[in-house]
């Protein structure tokens, strides 16, 4: 007998002792190990721990088996933000040093791409991935837990929804990063100051607009609906966001944007209309990336540590990789306050500095030197 034709022989009575141990059809376990989805999840289930009991692995998956690099999949919403450059980076200088190969999809925000998440889980497996590491895509918790399920460390960074309890995902301090923002515009003096957010579910927005609204409460200012507009994290949202803002009743005096792309755009559109900033309106930015050192005038930004995440996430797939503990499931790293050239004190003129303003003098006083850090 030739040696592929023993090869095909061996795989189906395999398959068929895989059938008979899960109590189902040769075609249905032939759908489960091709990575087809029309199979209920408990017949799954079931097919899946006969495979496993048998040892039976598929053909894709015996060719990536001859020892080699560890291969992390990153899947990223889109390649063109400086905050997915920063990311990817730190992903990419750890790999180096670790000797792990890392490949990049792109999803344009859409993870599933017409797989349901048995078969892209399954499609995973099949490619010999050791991880992968989510970048703010929005996979839904069916998706996470497929992967989980299947055995395939998941981290997300910046999680778009509330990943499950058992899957990593690494972040900044954003409560922490929107309150330092938000406490250095009231320090200056503003009151009226506007939010200018990421998508509004968003864990990383909710916590940014918490942050900035903590301290608004605190300091007797009215949290005020209109000033607060949510979108994407793209200098699209920047400029039509500014547009929104400008058309209020009372404009706002200073804007925090949850992101360094928004805050572009809104430099961009204040140019347009003749907006000196920070002379006529303050703006702060998040991530710190490069767009912020570059911007005219350069961006005051909340920092966050945009390589270090990328590199604790490549660390902490790894380790689950290698069956190594993990010390925590969610890690947060923190972010820093650095204050550059769009921020200042609202014009002499601004009729909203009220009362208020020498109350707070003190405490600009107080905080000029030594702006708070988190």
């Amino acid at each position: 007998m030739a040696p592929a034709t023993r090869t095909a022989t061996k795989a189906k009575s395999t398959l068929a002792e895989v059938a008979r141990l899960a109590g189902v059809s040769a075609p249905t376990v032939s759908k489960v190990v091709n990575g087809r989805d029309d199979v209920a999840p408990e017949t799954r289930e079931k097919v899946l721990a006969a495979l496993a009991k048998v040892g039976y692995s598929s053909p894709a998956q015996r060719r990536v088996a001859a020892p080699g690099p560890d291969v992390v999949e990153v899947a990223l919403d889109a390649l063109t933000s400086a905050y997915t450059t920063d990311v990817l980076t730190g992903i990419l200088d750890y790999a180096a040093v670790a000797g792990v190969e890392v490949m990049v999809s792109v999803t344009g925000g859409t993870p599933s791409a017409g797989l349901g998440p048995e078969r892209r889980a399954q499609r995973m497996l099949d490619q010999g991935r050791a991880g992968l590491i989510v970048v703010t895509s929005a996979f839904s918790e069916a998706q996470l837990s497929a992967f989980r399920r299947h055995g395939i460390p998941v981290v997300v960074i910046d999680p778009q929804n509330p990943p499950p309890s058992d899957v990593v995902s690494v972040g900044a301090t954003n409560w922490a990063g929107g309150k330092a923002a938000a406490e250095h515009l009231v320090a200056l003096g503003h009151e009226r100051i506007g939010y200018l957010g990421g998508p509004e579910g968003a864990e990383c927005n909710q916590a940014r607009l918490h942050g900035y609204m903590s301290v608004l409460m605190s300091h007797g200012i009215a949290v005020r609906p209109e000033c607060i507009v949510h979108g994407k994290f793209r200098s699209e949202h920047g400029i039509e966001g500014l547009k929104r803002l400008l058309s209020l009743p009372e404009r706002p005096t200073a804007i925090f944007a949850a992101s360094d792309s928004i805050a572009v755009g809104v430099l961009r559109e204040a140019r347009r209309q003749g907006i000196r900033v920070p002379e006529d309106l303050s703006l702060v930015g998040f991530d710190g990336t490069a767009q912020a050192e570059d911007a005219v005038p350069a961006l005051t930004s909340v920092s966050q540590p945009l390589q270090k995440m990328g590199r604790s996430a490549l660390r902490s797939v790894l380790r689950q990789a290698h069956g190594e503990p993990l010390d925590s499931h969610r890690v947060e790293l923190a972010t820093e306050l650095v204050v550059r050239e769009s921020t200042a004190p609202p014009a002499a003129s601004d009729p909203a500095r009220g009362s208020r303003q020498s109350a707070r003098a003190g405490q600009s006083a107080a905080t000029a030197g030594s702006l708070p850090s988190t």
